[in-house]
């Protein structure tokens, strides 16, 4: 396959979808974004593609909890056509609320093949920032673990947060070394005064504003059991380009920004 088609699924209130597309089309991909509604209606959006992402943004308007209501809309009308691009080997992104709608659908963490209808099974969720507001800062990042084929090649990123319910928890302590053991959370966290002292990383210490909501072993993104699932919080959408970094100005910055990694690793991983 010389171009792989990514669908971009938007729903009302989101408003990362054209910067992701533009990500995906930078990366190589065919792109197509689309209302939720337009998907519910015409199955074909989701069999012709080979990627699917949830992009950032306030889906419903966060109305009743981050993701909440787009993740039922999946659960209850989608659960088997997403569990089919599942076990046709497919790529899923979820970013930011993207992230939230994975986790609140079940599809990201739930339990076992068929997934749960009920969203307080998962066996992890995202709720409020320790710090009790919206974030909305930059932080570095190191990858954890190899499971994921989108975070192939990627040692550390520097990526923007902007989230309140952003928090990484787990069920229980088992469940988070279960997750911890499979090499499910991908993406942490990092102090980078720590690396330039040569320290090496606790899991668990990452204090604010390097660990930005306060998510347990500063998880900042998760894959499923297949690694062909991930949710992360960061947006990787907002750095694609050396302009985007906040201090380009001055000189720093990549021409290729951090998170153009993930978009090329889901195209690459087609082609």
């Amino acid at each position: 396959m010389s171009q792989p088609r990514a669908l971009v699924l938007r729903a009302p209130g989101t408003n990362c979808d054209r910067e992701t597309a533009f990500a995906f089309e930078q990366a190589g991909a065919n792109v197509e974004i689309l209302h939720v509604n337009r998907v519910l209606e015409e199955g074909k959006h989701l069999h012709e593609s080979q990627i699917l992402c949830l992009p950032g943004g306030f889906s419903y308007g966060d109305d009743i909890a981050a993701g909440r209501i787009l993740g039922n809309q999946i659960r209850t009308h989608l659960a088997d056509a997403m569990e089919q691009f599942r076990s046709d080997g497919k790529l899923i992104l979820g970013i930011c609320n993207g992230f939230q709608v994975l986790i609140k659908s079940g599809l990201l963490l739930g339990h076992g093949g068929e997934r749960e209808k009920n969203d307080a099974k998962n066996s992890a969720t995202l709720t409020w920032n320790d710090s009790g507001k919206f974030e909305d800062r930059w932080v570095h990042l190191r990858t954890a673990s190899n499971k994921s084929p989108l975070l192939s090649g990627v040692d550390r990123m520097f990526l923007p947060v902007a989230h309140a319910e952003g928090k990484f928890v787990a069920a229980s302590a088992d469940t988070l070394d279960t997750l911890e053991t499979s090499g499910q959370l991908v993406l942490r966290y990092c102090n980078p005064r720590k690396d330039r002292d040569d320290e090496e990383d606790d899991n668990s210490v990452v204090d604010f504003p390097y660990n930005p909501n306060g998510s347990l072993c500063a998880v900042a993104g998760v894959c499923d059991e297949t690694g062909r699932i991930l949710g992360l919080m960061p947006h990787p959408e907002r750095y694609v380009d050396r302009t985007q970094h906040p201090r380009w100005t001055r000189g720093e910055g990549k021409l290729e920004g951090d998170g153009t990694a993930i978009f090329k690793n889901a195209v690459g991983f087609f082609t």
